[in-house]
């Protein structure tokens, strides 16, 4: 009985220690310049980075090729290149650029399906209907994300939308142990209560359809999280504008002051 016991005790310890090594591995820190014909095409398809000043371009150019080193970015059932990967890249870095310390431990590799896709992970036949997706489960350290989506969210800064931005957002919502529209990991222990109160009250005016935010978030406060934070990033101005209180909060959340023309990282990233 104690042999069985002593037999238990060590194959938890072990399940502790190899979960607690895959989470912890080490990045590897980016050696090699950023290529030139990188920066053109993220001048060309990321308004975020074209509005940064350039001492905070090289940050981002870093922080993208630190991403594309130690996180696998494929195609399945479709090729890709390397704009596909900055737009990966781009969109792990926007959410936490104040934040150059951050590193997606929870992320091994990002699935770039050509579509949309079935919750069944099928590209043919009926019910697909997904953009995105954070795994789970066998999947879980991996994202799916449709290629088309992953573009149209840098062709078209006026719909409030941007697919890989929000999933990324889910990975970061992750980071404290669940998700749950909480960012524990970014949000001070001060501002949970009222970020969750300004949830409840935004998401009855969305389901009142007295809101100009997609319908989307108001299905719960896990989606609230990402769906605004993608109207965040997308038409901060804007949003600004005709949500006040909402902007502050997420400038609080993600410390970034997107008002004005220029990118500015508050305290964090000085």
């Amino acid at each position: 009985m104690l042999l069985k016991i002593a037999i238990i005790t060590c194959l938890g310890l072990l399940a502790v220690y190899l979960v607690n090594s895959k989470f912890s591995r080490k990045w590897i820190k980016p050696e090699e310049k950023f290529p030139k014909a990188w920066k053109k095409l993220l001048y060309k398809n990321v308004s975020f980075y074209k509005k940064l000043p350039n001492k905070k371009k090289k940050l981002f150019e870093y922080k993208v090729l630190e991403f594309i080193n130690n996180v696998t970015v494929k195609g399945v059932q479709t090729t890709i290149n390397d704009l596909d990967r900055l737009l990966v890249g781009a969109s792990a870095v926007i959410p936490i650029f104040a934040f150059p310390e951050w590193k997606y431990k929870n992320l091994d590799e990002v699935l770039i399906y050509p579509s949309t896709f079935s919750q069944n992970f099928e590209t043919t036949g009926k019910n697909r209907n997904v953009l995105g997706m954070v795994g789970t489960g066998f999947m879980d350290r991996k994202m799916i994300l449709s290629k088309n989506a992953l573009r149209k969210g840098f062709a078209n800064e006026t719909d409030k939308r941007n697919t890989a931005i929000h999933e990324f957002i889910h990975l970061i919502d992750k980071m404290d142990g669940k998700i749950d529209g909480i960012p524990r990991i970014l949000l001070e222990k001060q501002y949970t209560i009222p970020w969750i109160d300004m949830i409840e009250q935004k998401i009855e005016e969305i389901v009142k359809k007295q809101s100009d935010i997609n319908p989307y978030a108001g299905t719960s406060q896990i989606e609230f999280l990402t769906v605004l934070g993608e109207y965040f990033f997308e038409r901060p101005l804007l949003l600004k504008k005709n949500h006040p209180k909402l902007y502050e909060m997420l400038e609080e959340i993600f410390d970034q002051d997107l008002d004005g023309n220029k990118i500015i990282a508050n305290h964090n990233n000085e």
